[in-house]
């Protein structure tokens, strides 16, 4: 799948312009989450509170999104794989892509609680808004001889009977638009290709940049789009390839200031109503080291 240039440039040139040199890497004493709990114990104290699996809505969210697990047990496994690999919430800064949508804080405010306040890195849809000069200044919080832990992807509503790009949110009769931004940049692209969009002079303007942006990142995926047997099915899918290339890119290109190690998780956000878990789909899951290579794919541990 190719990102043209244009599309590229219009998330990466505000970081270029901006961009500033490498932080020396002084001396820290820094914490992310004080306490002697590990990743695992706090997990199960989060999950505490949450609601009780339902096992005919997870065969419901497992027949639309194959391979989807619950966030009670991507958590969990996250932690615990992360543990063996010397990852604790005492020295791993937490950063995420996600999108703007209160839905989006689910997963994150629930690893907040694991490892501490995150750095964000997203925007609308879960693009990386930051670019390459958020990532320097998120590397150069990472405690000395310290980890990252990076979490992103669009994310995707599910109703209680099914209807995918929908979700009940707590306190409104409606049932809405999730994620909206997705919807909307998805129409944009249905107008052009169905040859009914409308002549404009407003090709970008500054008080809704980032949604331009998506709307111009999404063009590469129209025929994918209209092809697709459930366009909100595919509309996250399609989203995650942009963002994934745009994600490993900049961790590419700020691999010099990745300290001991890097974690990248990525996948499809599913969110549902307050009664019932979240989901979420795990597509990648590398282990980068001080180098900045992947040496190890965490993906299979995660699905096993």
């Amino acid at each position: 799948m190719q990102i043209s240039v244009a599309s590229l440039a219009l998330l990466v040139a505000a970081a270029e312009a901006f961009h500033v040199a490498p932080v020396g890497r002084a001396s820290t004493s820094l914490n992310i989450l004080a306490g002697v709990e590990s990743a695992t114990e706090r997990v199960a104290g989060v999950m505490a509170s949450k609601p009780e699996e339902n096992a005919d809505f997870d065969k419901l969210v497992q027949a639309n999104f194959p391979g989807a697990i619950s966030n009670k047990k991507l958590e969990s496994k996250v932690a615990s794989i992360l543990e063996s690999k010397g990852l604790t919430p005492a020295n791993t800064l937490l950063c995420t892509s996600l999108c703007c949508d209160e839905l989006a804080r689910s997963l994150e405010d629930d690893l907040n609680k694991v490892y501490g306040h995150n750095f964000n890195l997203g925007g609308l849809s879960g693009f990386p808004f930051a670019g390459n000069t958020g990532f320097g200044a998120m590397s150069a919080h990472v405690p000395d001889d310290g980890y990252c832990l990076l979490v992103h992807g669009p994310h995707v509503g599910i109703t209680q009977d099914g209807v995918i790009g929908k979700v009940e949110r707590s306190g409104i009769a409606l049932v809405d638009n999730c994620c909206g931004s997705a919807i909307a940049a998805s129409n944009y692209l249905k107008g052009i290709t169905d040859g009914g969009a409308k002549i404009t002079t407003k090709l970008q303007q500054f008080s809704d940049f980032q949604q331009g942006a998506v709307q111009e990142l999404i063009l590469p995926f129209g025929k994918r789009l209209n092809d697709a047997d459930n366009r909100m099915k595919e509309l996250p899918y399609a989203l995650y390839d942009s963002q994934d290339i745009l994600v490993r890119d900049i961790v590419s290109g700020g691999s010099g200031g990745i300290k001991r190690g890097l974690a990248l998780l990525s996948g499809i956000q599913i969110n549902t109503s307050p009664e019932t878990l979240d989901y979420f789909h795990p597509l990648r899951f590398d282990y980068y080291d001080e180098n900045g290579e992947v040496v190890e794919d965490l993906l299979p541990s995660l699905k096993a």
